[in-house]
């Protein structure tokens, strides 16, 4: 079942971005970037505050940096689109479970070490080359209450 609304449509535009932002960390790592997208429209706190669709998520301005080079474009596939769902039907796994940043510090060949914070949200773990950031309670309680 849906923890968030999304037509079909909506799921190939998930699908398109976890291709974009993380198809070189495999299923997992682009299951995780799906968990950020899919926090980020539940968690209603921070920097995305009355987002309630996909469409919105990832129409942010900034917010993935695969949209502002190109990357985006590319066509689902259906291994994606699969991922996409699970994570629309509410699949969560660490490091990502609550998370609403990642980041993937140095060059594309040369990860770097991850920042202890970022935006302000402590480092909670690393899959291959993203890290991965949540917020603390005081800021935003709302992740930590609307999944289990």
């Amino acid at each position: 079942m849906a923890v968030v609304k999304a037509t079909k449509p909506h799921i190939d535009m998930l699908a398109r971005l976890l291709r974009a932002e993380a198809e070189a960390e495999g299923e997992q790592g682009m299951l995780l970037v799906g968990n950020v997208g899919i926090n980020r429209i539940r968690a209603n706190c921070s920097d995305f505050k009355n987002l309630r669709t996909i469409p919105q998520m990832i129409e942010q301005p900034h917010a993935f940096e695969a949209l502002q080079h190109g990357m985006y474009y590319q066509p689902a596939r259906d291994r994606e689109r699969r991922l996409a769902q699970r994570a629309v039907n509410g699949e969560r796994s660490w490091p990502a479970k609550f998370s609403l940043w990642y980041f993937r510090p140095g060059t594309y060949d040369a990860p770097g070490p991850c920042p202890s914070t970022w935006y302000g949200q402590p480092f909670v773990g690393r899959w291959k080359k993203h890290c991965f950031y949540e917020p603390t309670a005081e800021e935003c309680d709302n992740v930590y209450n609307t999944f289990g």
